[in-house]
C-alpha cells in the first residue's frame, strides 16, 4: 500500500510555456502550470465547466524533454507526487506553494 501513499495522476494543458532553469551544477529544472477541466449539468440543465489550475515541477532528463518538446497549450499526462514549500517575500510575507513534483510524463495528441 506504500505505492498509493501521495500520488498524483492528471491530464490536461499547459498554461504556458515551461520556465526551465540549469542550475549551477548542470541540473535542469522545469516549473509550469497545467489546467484541469470537470465538466458537468446544473440544475438548469446547462453545462458548467471549472478549470482547475496545477504547478508543477520537473527535474533532470524529465526536464529536459519538456523542454525540448512543450509548450503552451499541449495536452499531457502526468503522475508524480505532491509538495508543499513556503518562501517569504521582499515585503516580508510568508508564501505557501503546492506543486506536483512529475515522475511521470506522457505527451497526448499532435503538435
Amino acid at each position: 500500500m506504500n505505492t498509493l501513499r501521495n500520488k498524483v495522476q492528471l491530464i490536461g494543458h499547459l498554461g504556458n510555456n515551461p520556465e526551465i532553469i540549469t542550475l549551477e551544477n548542470g541540473t535542469k529544472l522545469a516549473k509550469f502550470s497545467l489546467a484541469t477541466n470537470d465538466s458537468y449539468k446544473n440544475a438548469q440543465g446547462e453545462k458548467v465547466t471549472n478549470t482547475e489550475w496545477h504547478n508543477l515541477v520537473a527535474w533532470n532528463k524529465t526536464a529536459e524533454i519538456i523542454e525540448q518538446y512543450l509548450e503552451k497549450g499541449r495536452e499531457i499526462a502526468i503522475e508524480g507526487k505532491l509538495t508543499n514549500r513556503s518562501y517569504e517575500t521582499k515585503e516580508g510575507e510568508k508564501r505557501y506553494v503546492t506543486e506536483v513534483v512529475i515522475s511521470e510524463l506522457l505527451m497526448l495528441g499532435g503538435k
